[in-house]
């Protein structure tokens, strides 16, 4: 029965569930049957036995067999358990060739704007059976993926970090700090003509204490004599960058690719400053000793994109 937890389940056969999807599109037991090239008499038995394993009705049979609330659910896990079949079938399949199914990838805001889309893109061009996963998040947490191979690979800044014992490293642009308005700023209409100390006394959105970013933003306003100034709003996440610059007064601070980026696309407008805040150059990073053939086609497809990205904006 349902209601003795997961024992029913240990009776379920990865048969059951692809004939249970094939009576479903079929509507009826005898197309069901001629699908799978079955007399109706054993498509009948074999739904009354998968009922019995279920411990309750699945279909109500008429002219079209309809799917009982049970049979919903059951639905739910053969398109679940099937599919996750295939697919793990076929990067076992690439396994044994020699490739790698997936690729987990880690990047910081800037490597996102600075042609990981574009790379990401190059690469499933010539690697259509290869699967890219894209984590992001502050520095720090996603270089603990890499040390764990959560991640094949790391885009960050080039610091002390990427000389660690194992790692290799392959600059791919250089990369500043800048200031920005969105549409919910009251300068957005002016913010060509805006400078630094125009936007000194607004509401400020940052990234958290800690970050590269942040420590950047902090050492210039040290030294433009700005240090009392406190961000009303700290946050890691893009998505929320963009929508409090797009719905609130605000000025933010982010990479410069990022901002370039988000200009293309009319989300954001940067603030002139009068000198530069470095950001510092963007690297890709990985695992000498865990790198495959594939990981390397796809830093090449990065090393392009990035670079060609830069040069565009």
């Amino acid at each position: 029965m349902i209601g003795d937890g997961a024992s029913w389940a240990r009776r379920l056969k990865v048969r059951h569930l692809e004939s249970f999807l094939v009576l479903d599109e079929a509507g009826t037991l005898t197309r069901a049957a001629e699908r799978l090239h079955m007399t109706q008499s054993a498509m009948s038995h074999w739904l009354a036995e998968l009922e019995s394993v279920a411990g309750t009705p699945l279909v109500v049979r008429g002219r079209k067999v309809q799917l009982t609330p049970a049979g919903h659910l059951l639905k739910r896990l053969a398109v679940n358990v099937l599919g996750d079949i295939s697919r793990t079938g076929r990067e076992m399949q690439a396994v044994a060739q020699g490739r790698v199914p997936r690729l987990n990838v880690g990047s910081v805001w800037a490597g996102i704007a600075g042609g990981l889309p574009e790379a990401v893109s190059a690469f499933q061009r010539t690697h259509a059976d290869v699967a890219v996963s894209i984590h992001d998040g502050p520095f720090d947490n996603l270089l603990k993926g890499l040390e764990t191979r959560a991640l094949d690979a790391v885009i960050g800044v080039l610091d002390a970090r990427a000389h660690q014992p194992g790692l290799e490293h392959e600059v791919l642009f250089e990369d500043r700090v800048a200031i920005v308005v969105g549409q919910g700023s009251k300068h957005w209409a002016h913010s060509d003509a805006l400078s630094f100390r125009d936007v000194l006394h607004e509401q400020w959105v940052m990234p958290p204490g800690g970050t590269l970013t942040r420590m950047q933003m902090d050492a210039f306003l040290i030294e433009q004599g700005a240090s009392w100034l406190v961000p009303r709003a700290e946050t890691a996440s893009l998505a929320m960058m963009q929508a409090l610059l797009h719905k609130g007064d605000y000025v933010g601070v982010c990479s410069e690719s990022m901002a370039d980026y988000q200009a293309s696309i009319g989300m954001f407008r940067k603030i002139r400053i009068e000198s530069s805040i470095r950001f510092g150059p963007i690297t890709v990073m990985w695992n000498r000793e865990h790198v495959a053939a594939t990981l390397r086609d796809f830093i090449g497809c990065l090393v392009a994109h990035a670079r060609g990205a830069i040069a565009i904006g």
